[in-house]
């Protein structure tokens, strides 16, 4: 693959309990299952990698694209990484998602072989008086947690945060949290599938049975306290010519930014890939010879780092995530 160019991604869709229709019927995404939870937008994850669905390489899955391609078009950046950092997804909450939280890199490779999980979520849109669950509203010890969690009283010494469009949590590994109903969220997080969850408030899963708990592991890798990163994004607007961005979240598995474009050049250096997610409107992307592809509302575009200055033009809003 001698030509580099942006592709876009079909992602990989999910049927949970908890799920709505919004992810396609408003975002056009692409599932015959009732329901449509979340849509796994950029990932390599072996529990729903992504598909190329543009180029001289459609059909092949994000790490088939990436094995033919090199290591090269992910960027200079990722190579601290032993596998493909990061997990984009756009999740859709009719109903609340459990109590959980997630272990760290050193917790999950020693008891679990795998990876971790920070994150982030920026609202996409809520219902009017939907809240979330954002660690706890003061330090509790580790007998009280188990003991709130024994009786069903854990959500009272949450810490309950309503939420509008546009609000930012940075979610660090150890922090407890939940989605709640009515919430649509895009979420980017380290490439991980670790999940451990504390309250699923007596809900039975799809096969008529309680959903499994996690309680020792959680005890083990939950702050009981308030969260460290104030709701919010990072950065305040900066506003040029074509475009008004601001920095959302930044760490050392990602960084993060939210766009309001009508034309902004970009340039995709030997450092990091860009991840384009497209939450309202359209517009085409521009290389040096001419229009490359076109995406709008809910498409995912992969561009391979290396590839050089583009161009994106129309008016459209976009998470620009990058390594």
């Amino acid at each position: 693959m001698d030509k580099l160019e942006p592709v876009l991604l079909t992602a990989a869709c999910k049927d949970y309990l908890w799920g709505g229709t919004r992810l396609r019927t408003q975002y056009h995404q692409k599932s015959d299952a009732p329901r449509v939870a979340e849509s796994w937008m950029l990932s390599c994850h072996p529990d729903g990698p992504s598909v190329v669905g543009s180029g001289e390489s459609r059909g092949l899955t994000l790490p088939e694209y990436l094995k033919k391609a090199g290591k090269r078009v992910l960027g200079t950046d990722c190579a601290r990484f032993p596998d493909f950092p990061v997990l984009i997804k756009l999740i859709d909450a009719k109903k609340p998602l459990s109590v959980q939280v997630h272990p760290d890199d050193a917790y999950a490779k020693t008891h679990e072989g795998g990876f971790g999980k920070t994150e982030m979520w920026y609202v996409v849109d809520c219902e009017e008086g939907a809240f979330l669950y954002y660690g706890f509203d003061h330090p509790i010890s580790r007998e009280e947690f188990r003991e709130r969690i024994a009786r069903n009283t854990l959500t009272e010494v949450l810490n309950k945060v309503p939420v509008k469009r546009g609000d930012v949590f940075f979610i660090e590994a150890g922090t407890l949290h939940a989605i709640g109903a009515g919430i649509l969220i895009a979420e980017i997080q380290q490439s991980s599938n670790l999940t451990y969850r504390v309250y699923d408030y007596g809900r039975l899963g799809l096969d008529g049975k309680p959903r499994a708990l996690h309680i020792p592991q959680a005890l083990d890798v939950t702050r009981r306290e308030r969260p460290r990163h104030p709701v919010g994004p990072q950065g305040k607007i900066r506003r040029e010519q074509g475009c008004a961005a601001v920095l959302l979240a930044s760490c050392e598995f990602f960084t993060v930014e939210r766009l309001e474009i009508t034309e902004r050049a970009f340039r995709a250096d030997e450092k990091s890939f860009h991840s384009l997610l497209c939450l309202g409107g359209g517009a085409r992307i521009l290389g040096a010879d001419g229009p490359l592809l076109s995406f709008g509302k809910g498409d995912s575009v992969f561009v391979p780092a290396g590839m050089g200055r583009y161009v994106v033009q129309g008016n459209c809003e976009l998470l620009l995530t990058t390594v």
